[in-house]
C-alpha cells in the first residue's frame, strides 16, 4: 500500500475529496457496483465507477455517469499523475496500482459527488483500499486467487475483510460457508465496523409475479425489476439496496424510486450477455467454481432444454478442475482456445482431462477457430457459450460486436 499512498499524497489526496462506497468479494461485486452506481445516478448524483478487469478497452475501468473515460481525458490524467508523481516510472507501480491512482485522481478532477470502487482482488492489500469510503460491502466469498489470498475460506474472507474501517458501516452478503462469515465478523468487531448482514438486517425475495421485494432497515420495496439476468442477481440487488440505505444515512440522498430505477437500468457487460441470434452466443465471465455453479443454474432457468456448445479458455493459475467437472458434462461439444494473455493455459495442456468429461472436445490454435467450430456444430435452436475467463469474454465480445458493426454493447 505504501506506493499508492505515497502517490495519492503527492497528488494532494484526491481520494479524500468525495465519499466512496468500497466493495469486495469473490463473485457479484461488479454487478453490485453497477446497480448501486446506476441508482446513485438516477438520484441525480455525479457518480464515478471504478471496476476491473476491462473486457475490450481499458477505458471501461473508469466511468462517470455511465460513460467510459475518453481517450483524451485518460491520456491527460496519466500525464498529470506522472508530472506530480514521477516515481511511478522510476520505481514502477503495478498496472493496477497506477490505474487506481489515475481513477481516483480523475474522479476528483471532474468533481464526482460519490465514487463506487470495486476491489481488484482481496482487499487488505488492494490498491483501492487507500480510498476513503463512507460505506463498505462484501459480497459472497469463495475460492479464487488462492496463490495470493490463501487456500482456506477463512484466510480468503479475512483478506476481503481488509477493506473494513473503524466506524464505517459494512454491508455483508449471506455467505455459503460459515467460516467465511465468521472471519468477516471477527474483523468487523476488531476494527469497530458496524455490520448489516443479509438475512438478519436486510433481505430480498422473489414475488409470485416474478418481481422482487426488499426489506431493509428503513426501506420496504415491492415489485422491483432487475435489468441484470439470473436468479443470483437477487442477492446482488439486496446488497446494493442495503448499500444505498447506508449511503442515505451518510447524507448521500437516494430516494427509493431512484433505487428502483437503478436496479431496472443497470448494465454489466459480459455476464449472461446475449450476442446475435440463430444460434444465440452467450458470454459470461464465470471464472471460478462458484461462478460456474451460478452460471449453470441460470442456464437451466433461462435456456431450458437447449443443447450447449462451449468455447472455453482459462488462465494457468485458476483451479480449472472443479469448473470443468461441473460444466463440460452438460455440453454437446467443447472447443478449447488459448487466451490473449501471457497467463493463458495452452489447450493441449488439459485436452485429455477435458475429453474425459465430454465426448466432443477439440483444441484450437485461436479463439476465431474455436468460435467457428462451435457455430458449425450448433443448430439455430442451440446455445453457444463463451466462458472460463474474463479474458475470453473480452476477446469474443470484441470480435462479435465488430462483426455486428459496433464495438460497444447496444443500448
Amino acid at each position: 500500500m505504501e506506493r499508492v499512498q505515497e502517490a495519492l499524497a503527492a497528488l494532494g489526496h484526491p481520494e479524500r475529496q468525495y465519499p466512496a462506497l468500497h466493495v469486495a468479494g469473490t463473485n457479484g461485486k461488479g454487478s453490485t457496483c453497477a446497480m448501486t452506481a446506476a441508482a446513485l445516478h438516477a438520484a441525480g448524483h455525479r457518480v464515478g465507477l471504478y471496476t476491473s478487469p476491462h473486457l475490450v478497452r481499458v477505458n471501461e475501468r473508469i466511468r462517470v455517469d455511465s460513460e467510459d473515460i475518453s481517450d483524451a481525458d485518460f491520456g491527460l490524467r496519466i500525464l498529470e499523475v506522472l508530472e506530480r508523481y514521477p516515481s511511478a516510472v522510476s520505481e514502477p507501480m503495478t498496472y493496477f496500482e497506477f490505474g487506481t491512482v489515475v481513477a481516483l485522481w480523475h474522479f476528483a478532477q471532474v468533481r464526482v459527488d460519490v465514487a463506487v470502487l470495486e476491489t481488484g482482488l482481496g482487499g487488505r492489500l488492494d490498491a483501492t483500499t487507500a480510498a476513503s469510503p463512507v460505506v463498505t460491502a462484501i459480497t459472497p466469498v469463495s475460492f479464487d486467487h488462492m496463490d495470493y489470498l490463501g487456500d482456506t475460506l477463512t484466510a480468503i474472507a479475512g483478506e476481503k475483510a481488509g477493506i473494513l474501517k473503524p466506524g464505517v458501516p459494512c454491508v455483508v452478503a449471506r455467505q455459503q460457508a460459515p467460516e467465511a462469515l465468521e472471519a468477516i465478523l471477527r474483523k468487523a468487531e476488531a476494527v469497530g465496523a458496524p455490520v448489516r448482514l443479509e438475512g438478519r438486517d436486510f433481505f430480498a425475495e422473489r414475488q409470485a409475479d416474478g418481481g422482487l421485494s426488499y426489506q431493509g432497515t428503513s426501506w420496504r420495496l415491492e415489485g422491483l425489476s432487475l435489468a441484470l439476468r439470473g436468479s443470483h442477481q437477487r442477492q446482488n440487488a439486496a446488497v446494493a439496496l442495503a448499500c444505498l440505505e447506508a449511503l442515505q444515512e451518510r447524507r448521500i440522498t437516494v430516494p427509493p424510486e431512484a433505487a428502483r430505477a437503478g436496479l431496472a437500468s443497470a448494465c454489466w457487460p459480459g455476464r449472461l450477455e446475449e450476442v446475435g441470434q440463430g444460434p444465440v452466443v452467450l458470454l459470461d465471465g464465470a471464472h471460478n467454481p462458484a461462478g460456474v455453479e451460478v452460471l449453470l443454474a441460470s442456464l437451466k432457468d433461462l435456456y431450458p432444454g437447449r443443447r450447449l456448445h462451449l468455447v472455453f479458455g482459462v488462465v494457468g493459475d485458476k483451479d480449472r478442475g472443479p469448473m470443468m467437472r461441473a460444466l463440460f458434462p452438460e455440453c454437446a461439444s467443447v472447443q478449447l482456445t488459448p487466451l490473449e494473455t501471457p497467463r493463458s493455459l495452452a489447450p493441449e495442456a488439459y485436452l485429455a482431462e477435458a475429453r474425459a468429461l465430454c465426448q466432443d472436445v477439440t483444441a484450437w490454435p485461436d479463439v476465431d477457430a474455436a468460435l467457428a467450430a462451435a457455430r458449425e456444430r450448433a443448430t439455430s435452436d442451440d446455445l453457444i457459450l463463451g466462458t472460463g475467463s474474463l479474458f475470453l469474454v473480452g476477446m469474443l465480445k470484441a470480435r462479435l460486436y465488430r462483426n455486428l458493426g459496433a464495438m460497444q454493447q447496444p443500448p
